[in-house]
């Protein structure tokens, strides 16, 4: 049994996840909690599994400030960017520029967090002057 929510959403995300539906031959209510349930754990379950990094070593601190994306999803984000700027994206493009998006903000704050550690332990200088 689930929660029962009131939620305000903005037209096109309504329009978007109520073409999905019947597409799907589903209720919206359906596409949009499932949508949801997908796009919220994940942040989640990454974090729990990232020790601490104040706990790391020296160069895996490095390693983590220096950390990128991987080249094919950071190719792929790209696309659908712009794909998306020129309102090209289709339904599923839309979920999974919404997954790449959450892997590029992870390891964004992780990087940043790896930076800063860095800066404290003396092994980078800070960024600004």
């Amino acid at each position: 049994m689930g929660t029962t929510i009131v939620l305000e959403l903005p037209e096109k995300t309504y329009r978007r996840a109520q073409r999905l539906a019947e597409l799907t031959e589903r209720e919206v209510t359906e596409v949009l909690a499932d949508a949801l349930t997908l796009s919220l754990p994940a942040f989640d379950s990454a974090q729990k599994s990232v020790q601490p990094v104040s706990e790391l070593s020296d160069t895996a601190v490095l390693a983590l400030a220096d950390s990128t994306m991987e080249p094919s999803d950071d190719l792929r984000l790209s696309e659908l960017l712009y794909r998306q700027q020129a309102e090209l994206l289709s339904e599923p493009e839309h979920v999974e520029l919404a997954r790449l998006m959450e892997v590029y903000q992870e390891g964004l704050l992780l990087k940043a967090e790896g930076l800063a550690e860095a800066v404290r332990r003396g092994l980078r200088l800070p960024l600004v002057s």
